[in-house]
C-alpha cells in the first residue's frame, strides 16, 4: 500500500496539472481557429476538388513549421514582454517595422473584405434578402463585440467559435473516404509537375502560414499577462492551437477531394463553393459547411482586425488591449473597428472583384512572411534578447525550413503576378 500511494498521488497531479493546462488554452487555439477562415476554406476545398488526396502530406509537413514559428513569436512576446513591432524597432529598423505594419494591414484588410463576402453570402443563400443587408448586420455585429465586449468576453466567444469548427470533421467522415487511400496518401509524399497542382500547393501552404497569426498570438500572449516561467504552457497551447488549425484544414481537403475531385468545378467564392457543394453533399452535411463558415468568420474576422490594431497600435506607441475602455485606447480601437469597416467597404465598391481581393492579400503575404520568420528567427536565437529562453532544436529546424519553403512561395505569387 505505501508504494502506491506516490503512484497515485502522481497520477493526481498530473490530471489536475492537466486540468490547469486546458483551462490555459485561449492565443494559440484561437490562433489556430482563425487560420482556417472562410477564404481558406474556399482554398482547403479547391486543393481536395483539384488534387484529390495528394496533398494531404503537405499539410502534415506544414504542421510542425506552424508550431515552431508561432511558439517563436509566443516565447518572444513572453519573455520580452514586447510586441514584434517593439522589438524591430528597438533592435532593427523603425523603417523595416512601418513597412512591415503597412503590408500586413492592407493584407488583413483585403481578406477581411472577402470573409465579410462569404458570411454575406452563406446568409442570403441560407435565409434570402440582399446581400447587402447581410453585410451590415454582420460587420455590425463583430465592431459591436469589439467596442463593447472586454477581452475575457471577446476571448470566451471566439473559443466557443474555434470549437465549432469542428462541423468540418463531421462533414469529412459523413463523406466517407477510402480510409486505405487517405492514410496512404496522408504519409506517403508524392509530387506532381502539372501547373494546377502545383499552384493548388502553393495556394494550400501560403493559406496555412499566415502572417496576421503571428502578430495575433503575440499580443494575445502579452494581454494574457503570463509571466516567463509559463512560457512551457504557452508552447502547449500553441502546439493544441496548430494541430487542430491543419486538423481542420485536413478534413477540409478530405471533404473537397470525395464530393469534387474529377467534377471540374469551378470554384472561385463561397457562393460558387455553397453552389457547387449543395447538390454533392445534401442538404445536412451542407447546413454542417454552412455552420462552419459563420463561426469561421465570426472568429477570422476579429483575429485579423486585431492583429491589425495591436500591430499599429506597437508601432507608434499607442495604448492598445481589449481590457482597456474605448476612451483610453482610441487609436487602438480606431484601427481595430475601422479595419473591419474598410474591409466592409470593399464589398459595396463596384470596381474591386473580391476574388482580386483575396488574391492579392495573398501576394502581399507572401511577401510578409519570409521576412517576419527571419526575424522572429534572429530575435529568438539572441541570448542578449531572451536570455535562456532561446529557441530549441526543434523550433529552429522547422522554422528555416518554413522560411525557404515561404521563399519560394512568395517568388512563385510574385512571378504569377507579373507574368
Amino acid at each position: 500500500m505505501p508504494d502506491k500511494l506516490p503512484l497515485r498521488q502522481r497520477i493526481r497531479d498530473d490530471i489536475i496539472k492537466n486540468r490547469e493546462r486546458i483551462k490555459e488554452l485561449g492565443p494559440g487555439l484561437i490562433t489556430g481557429g482563425a487560420g482556417d477562415d472562410p477564404a481558406g476554406i474556399v482554398t482547403y476545398t479547391v486543393v481536395g476538388a483539384t488534387t484529390g488526396f495528394s496533398q494531404l502530406w503537405l499539410l502534415l509537413l506544414s504542421t510542425p513549421m506552424m508550431i515552431a514559428i508561432q511558439n517563436m513569436a509566443a516565447r518572444i512576446a513572453i519573455v520580452t514582454g514586447k510586441s514584434l513591432p517593439e522589438i524591430t524597432t528597438a533592435f532593427y529598423s523603425r523603417k523595416l517595422t512601418v513597412f512591415m505594419v503597412l503590408v500586413l494591414a492592407v493584407a488583413n484588410i483585403l481578406t477581411i473584405g472577402a470573409d465579410i463576402n462569404a458570411l454575406a453570402a452563406i446568409f442570403h443563400i441560407l435565409f434570402g434578402f440582399p446581400v447587402i443587408h447581410w453585410l451590415l448586420l454582420v460587420t455590425a455585429l463583430i465592431a459591436g463585440l469589439i467596442i463593447f465586449g472586454s477581452y475575457r468576453t471577446v476571448k470566451k466567444v471566439l473559443i466557443w467559435l474555434t470549437a465549432v469548427l469542428g462541423v468540418y470533421i463531421v462533414s469529412a467522415i459523413l463523406a466517407k473516404p477510402p480510409v486505405l487511400k487517405l492514410l496512404a496518401d496522408t504519409f506517403i509524399p508524392q509530387i506532381h509537375l502539372q501547373s494546377a497542382w502545383i499552384v493548388a500547393a502553393l495556394g494550400m501552404l501560403g493559406t496555412t502560414i499566415s502572417p496576421y497569426l503571428m502578430f495575433w498570438q503575440a499580443s494575445e500572449e502579452r494581454e494574457e499577462k503570463k509571466s516567463v516561467v509559463q512560457a512551457d504552457e504557452a508552447d502547449f497551447d500553441t502546439v493544441v492551437g496548430m494541430i487542430w488549425s491543419n486538423l481542420l484544414a485536413y478534413a477540409m481537403i478530405v471533404t473537397g477531394a470525395v464530393l469534387l475531385y474529377g467534377t471540374h468545378a469551378n470554384i472561385q467564392d463561397v457562393r460558387t463553393l455553397a453552389e457547387t457543394l449543395r447538390p454533392a453533399a445534401g442538404d445536412y452535411a451542407f447546413a454542417l459547411f454552412s455552420m462552419g463558415i459563420v463561426a469561421a468568420g465570426f472568429l477570422a474576422i476579429p483575429v485579423l482586425a486585431g492583429s491589425t490594431a495591436y500591430a499599429v497600435a506597437d508601432t507608434f506607441g499607442w495604448r492598445e488591449g481589449m481590457d482597456n475602455r474605448v476612451s483610453d485606447a482610441k487609436g487602438f480601437y480606431l484601427v481595430f473597428v475601422g479595419a473591419i469597416l474598410v474591409g466592409a467597404g470593399i464589398n459595396l465598391a463596384q470596381s474591386v472583384n473580391v476574388v482580386d481581393a483575396l488574391y492579392y492579400s495573398q501576394v502581399l503575404d507572401g511577401m510578409l512572411i519570409p521576412v517576419l520568420i527571419l526575424i522572429a528567427w534572429m530575435i529568438s536565437n539572441n541570448p542578449k534578447i531572451m536570455g535562456t529562453y532561446v529557441s530549441g532544436r526543434f523550433e529552429n529546424i522547422f522554422a528555416v525550413l518554413a522560411f525557404g519553403v515561404t521563399v519560394a512561395l512568395s517568388g512563385v505569387m510574385i512571378w504569377q503576378w507579373f507574368s
